[in-house]
C-alpha cells in the first residue's frame, strides 16, 4: 500500500465510476431498510496571485456569499463500491453526491439510493445499472453475495451485530478488490489501484479464516506467477500482473509476508494438495531470504511498508523493524512448511536462517526498546507488532514495547499515526497501523484493548460501513474506502477473538 510519506510519479490516471445505466421501473418494490449510521466523519508573483484570489473571495462573501463555489471533493471520496453477485466480481465507486441516505442491501454489495432505486453491477458486467428495487435481478444479485459468504464464516458473529455488519462488507470489499486472475488491489482509485504483495498476502490470510480457500488460492497463484526468477518480487504491480516499471527498489518484507501467508494458508485451511503447486514459490523466496543475511545475522536495508527510502532512516545502513520482523516470520514459516513437506534439509536451512535473524533482534533492537531503527533514541513505529502474535510467539519485552509504541503514536481522535514523530500529517489516523495493533490485542488475548481498536474502526467507517484508508483530524473518513490492507487486518482480528490464529 502507497504510504503518504512517498511521492508517486507513477500515478496511474483515476478510474472514473462508470456511467451508469437507467432502468425503466416497474411500479411497487419493497420499502427501504432503516440505514446505519456511521460517523462522517514562490515569492513576488505568487503572492500578488494569492491576495487576488482573497480578495475576490472576501467581495464574493461579502455580496451574498452564494455564489462562492464549493470545494470539490477529492477523487477517492466514494464511500464504497457498487458490486454484485456474479462472475468476474466488479465494483465501482458510489458517487459522493449519491452517498446521502444511500445504502447496502444486507449481506451484499448491492446499493439502495436514497430515492428507493437499486444500483448493482450485474452478472458479468462492468458498468453499474440503477433498477427499481423489485426487478427480478436485484434479488438475485443479493442471494449470489450471500451464498458466497455462506461458503465460509463471517467473524464477529459472537461479540456484536456492529462487528458483523463490519466483517460482511469487509469479506465483501476484499472479492470486489480480487480481480479473476488473483490481482489483490489495495483499493479501486488511481494509485491505490495495484497490487502490492505485502497487502495480497493479508488478502490469503483473512481469506483462509472466512473459510474462503478459492480466493486464497487464487492471490497465492498470481503471487507465484509474478515473482521473479531470484525469489524476488516487484514493489507493486498492475492489474494484468505486469510488474510498474517506476524505479522503484523491490521491498524486501515482501518475501516474509507472502511465505508467512502461504504457511497460514496451509495450515489453516488445511490443504495439503496446494503445497506441491506452490513449493517453487516458497522455495525462491526463502533462499533468497536467507541468502540475503549479513555476518550480524539481518537482512540488507531496504523499504518496507512505509515506502520509504531506507536512506532516509535514522539507521540508513541497516533494516528497519519492518523488514526484519517479516523476515523472521517469513523464514519460521518457511522452515515449517518445509518439514511438512519432508524436505528436512531445507528445514534446517530455513530454521537455522530464522534463528540467526531472532538472535540479531535480540541483540540489536531489543536493547533499545524495539524501536524502528536499532539505535539508541530510536522512534517507535507499527511495525514493532510483527514481533509478536500472530506473527511471532509472544515475549514480555515485545508487549511492553507494542504498548510503548502504541502510546507514543495515538492521536486524539482515537486512531494513531503509522509511527513516532511521523513526517506526514501529524492530525490523520492511519487504519491500517490501528488494525494492527487490534490484531497483536486480539491475537495475544487482551480482548478489552482488542474491542477497543474495533469499536473505533467501526465507529469511522463511511456512510456505507466502508473501512477507510484513514480518518482525519474530526473523526471523518478519509483517504481511498475501502482499503483492502485494513479489511484483513480486522477480519483477521474478528476470527482471533473466535478462534486464536496458527503463529509461526
Amino acid at each position: 500500500m502507497a504510504m503518504a510519506e512517498r511521492r508517486d510519479t507513477s500515478v496511474a490516471a483515476p478510474v472514473p465510476a462508470a456511467p451508469v445505466i437507467s432502468v425503466p421501473p416497474p411500479a411497487g418494490g419493497p420499502t427501504a431498510p432503516r440505514r446505519r449510521v456511521a460517523a462522517r466523519g514562490r515569492s513576488g508573483a505568487r503572492k500578488v496571485r494569492r491576495t487576488a484570489g482573497l480578495l475576490i473571495v472576501a467581495a464574493l462573501v461579502a455580496t451574498g456569499g452564494a455564489t462562492v463555489p464549493e470545494p470539490p471533493d477529492p477523487g477517492w471520496a466514494s464511500p464504497g463500491l457498487v458490486g454484485g453477485g456474479g462472475w468476474p466480481f466488479a465494483g465501482v465507486p458510489l458517487a459522493p453526491d449519491q452517498a446521502e441516505g444511500a445504502s447496502y442491501l444486507p449481506g451484499s454489495s448491492v446499493v439502495r439510493l436514497a430515492d428507493g432505486q437499486v444500483r448493482f453491477v450485474p452478472s458479468g458486467g462492468e458498468a453499474p445499472i440503477t433498477v427499481d428495487a423489485s426487478d427480478p435481478r436485484v434479488g438475485r444479485a443479493v442471494r449470489s453475495d450471500g451464498a458466497w459468504l455462506a461458503q465460509g464464516t463471517v467473524p464477529g458473529g459472537g461479540t456484536n451485530e456492529a462487528y458483523r455488519d463490519m466483517a460482511t462488507r469487509a469479506l465483501l470489499d476484499l472479492r470486489l478488490l480480487t480481480r479473476p486472475n488473483g490481482a489483490s488491489l489495495a483499493s479501486w482509485y488511481s494509485k491505490w489501484r495495484y497490487c502490492w504483495p505485502r497487502d495480497s498476502a493479508f488478502a490469503v490470510a483473512a481469506f483462509t479464516v472466512t473459510g474462503h480457500p478459492a480466493e486464497a488460492r487464487r492471490i497465492l497463484y498470481f503471487l507465484a506467477r509474478a515473482q521473479h526468477d531470484n525469489g524476488m518480487w516487484a514493489a507493486r504491480y498492475n492489474a494484468d500482473g505486469t510488474a510498474v516499471a517506476d524505479g522503484r527498489a523491490p521491498q524486501l518484507d515482501s518475501l516474509g509476508w507472502v511465505l508467512w501467508s502461504t504457511w497460514f494458508y496451509r495450515v489453516r485451511a488445511a490443504d495439503q494438495d496446494e503445497l506441491p503447486t506452490l513449493w517453487p514459490m516458497v522455495q525462491r523466496a526463502a533462499d533468497h531470504l536467507a541468502r540475503s543475511l549479513d555476518a550480524e545475522g539481518l537482512p540488507p536495508a531496504s523499504s518496507d511498508y512505509w515506502e520509504r527510502d531506507h536512506r532516509r532512516e535514522q539507521d540508513p545502513r541497516r533494516p528497519t523493524l519492518g523488514v526484519v520482523g517479516p523476515a523472521l516470520a517469513g523464514l519460521r514459516a518457511a522452515a515449517d512448511l518445509a518439514r511438512m513437506r519432508g524436505e528436512d534439509a531445507k528445514a534446517a536451512e530455513w530454521r537455522h536462517a530464522a534463528q540467526r535473524v531472532s538472535d540479531a533482534v535480540a541483540r540489536q533492537f531489543a536493547p533499545y526498546g524495539y524501536p524502528r531503527s536499532p539505535i539508541p533514541g530510536g522512534l517507535m513505529d507499527t511495525s514493532v507488532t510483527f514481533l509478536a502474535p500472530p506473527f511471532a510467539p509472544a515475549d514480555p519485552g515485545v508487549t511492553t514495547a507494542i504498548g510503548d509504541a502504541a502510546r507514543k503514536q495515538a492521536l486524539p481522535n482515537g486512531g494513531v499515526l503509522p509511527g513516532e514523530r511521523w513526517s506526514g500529517d501529524p492530525d490523520v489516523a492511519w487504519t491500517p497501523e490501528t488494525a494492527l495493533f487490534g490484531l497483536n490485542a486480539a491475537a495475544s488475548g487482551r480482548k478489552d484493548e482488542a474491542l477497543e481498536r474495533l469499536d473505533w474502526l467501526s465507529a469511522h467507517r463511511t456512510s456505507l460501513g466502508v473501512l477507510p484508508e484513514k480518518v482525519g483530524v474530526t473523526g471523518r473518513p478519509a483517504g481511498p474506502a475501502p482499503l483492502g490492507w485494513t479489511a484483513s487486518l480486522v477480519l483477521l482480528s474478528l476470527s482471533a477473538l473466535d478462534r486464536p490464529l496458527p503463529v509461526p
